[in-house]
């Protein structure tokens, strides 16, 4: 009789992906703090893809496809994890707004797309993007200035919706680091 107590056995093949997925994870786990590395190898990533559209003059369809998903993805990190203007529990009709002076709390600008992410999911859409590139199916013919006019209108059209939205609320999605006192005046005016 079968001893139904006991685990099943892992096959040789879940076991290989199993590790494969481990020593992958391993591998972000370790680029996670070497930001500068990550997105220079994301540009790298995204300047192959390009000299490879601009050298076989084809999948217009597929860069602007990447286009568009690169821009979703920034639209995302720019934006606030807790939208202001979807806060349904403030008083007034504006929505709840960042601190502005030193005596209002402070609330850290928290993203809807972590940095980490950002950078995961344009690397892995450039890469796939590059893929694609290879496979005939996926090369289009289509009228390329049309696309670029289409790019550059929604560029436009969301840039300035996103920053009107950044003017209404107060927020500004990036950060400077942390303020770095200077002692020795901080030494001279408590004397």
């Amino acid at each position: 009789m079968d001893d139904l107590s006991s685990p099943p056995a892992r096959g040789a093949v879940s076991t290989f992906f199993l590790r494969l997925s481990q020593r992958y994870q391993s591998l972000l786990d370790k680029s996670t703090p070497h930001a500068k590395t990550r997105w220079i190898l994301a540009f790298v990533n995204l300047g192959l893809f390009l000299a490879r559209i601009i050298t076989v003059q084809g999948w217009y369809i597929i860069t602007y496809a990447l286009g568009i998903y690169h821009l979703n993805l920034f639209i995302a990190f720019l934006t606030p994890k807790i939208d202001p203007g979807l806060d349904l529990d403030s008083d007034d009709h504006d929505g709840p707004e960042l601190p502005t002076r030193s005596n209002e709390e402070f609330r850290p600008f928290i993203r809807r797309l972590p940095e980490f992410k950002f950078w995961y999911a344009i690397t892995k859409s450039t890469t796939i993007a590059i893929v694609c590139t290879f496979f005939d199916v996926f090369n289009v013919p289509v009228f390329w200035p049309i696309l670029v006019m289409y790019f550059i209108t929604l560029f436009c059209i969301t840039m300035k919706r996103q920053i009107k939205h950044m003017i209404k609320h107060r927020y500004l999605p990036f950060t400077h680091g942390k303020p770095k006192y200077n002692t020795q005046f901080d030494a001279v005016e408590n004397v």
